[in-house]
């Protein structure tokens, strides 16, 4: 039985109403901050910008900001998870246009290499200039945001593990880690000119280099 002092149940509807209200309001003032900044970093093509840019452009209040943001770090972390889900969500689109498993995870590497690469004609300061300041003064912050990146690529490592691709006794969740980092290291450094031909690295050279260390050889 209930508790006499539990409150009845139309009343408890009505919190629950109103506390999903309240939560998808807020879920929309955050996404029109998120929106107004990234336009501004789109026009700039820095992140030279002030919060009260964004509230304005945001055409929202300041007190409203600090209400869902503690300040600008934090919105740009913000918009770094969001850069990253979306990564993710297109290279897992395109990759499962694949049916075998380990041209999936080829894809999905390749993908991954040509967005985390430098490209002098997209202005992507959060990748370019945001990231790696971030992996040194926040790393757990770093790690959280490349969470979606890394479940989509277990997934594909476990896939390819699943259809025999893949040498026996390895941990997929290490495998997915080392292969991720190995390509955004590699692009973000891509600048540099691979010493013995002299022109850059590209992204099937990393995959075939990943696929040497995990790949079943028959």
């Amino acid at each position: 039985m209930n508790s006499a002092t539990e409150d009845p149940a139309w009343k408890q509807r009505a919190v629950e109403r109103s506390i999903r209200t309240a939560k998808l309001r807020a879920e929309q003032r955050v996404q029109r901050f998120l929106d107004a900044a990234q336009a501004i970093i789109l026009e700039n093509g820095t992140m030279d910008f002030t919060v009260q840019e964004v509230v304005e452009r945001s055409r929202q209040s300041l007190r409203s900001f600090y209400l869902q943001f503690d300040g600008k770090h934090e919105l740009l972390v913000a918009l770094f998870e969001e850069a990253l889900i979306n990564a993710a969500d297109q290279i897992r689109t395109v990759a499962a246009s694949r049916p075998d498993p380990l041209d999936r995870l080829a894809v999905a590497v390749q993908l991954l290499f040509d967005l985390s690469r430098p490209d002098p004609t997209a202005q992507r300061p959060l990748f370019t200039d945001f990231a790696p300041r971030l992996l040194v003064t926040h790393p757990a912050q770093v790690k959280v945001a490349h969470a979606p990146l890394l479940a989509l690529f277990v997934d594909l490592v476990n896939d390819a593990a699943a259809a025999g691709e893949l040498r026996p006794g390895l941990n997929p969740r290490r495998v997915a880690a080392m292969t991720m980092q190995t390509v955004m290291f590699t692009a973000r450094s891509g600048g540099n000119l691979d010493d013995a031909t002299a022109r850059p690295i590209t992204a099937e050279e990393v995959w075939k280099f990943c696929a040497t260390g995990v790949v079943h050889q028959s």
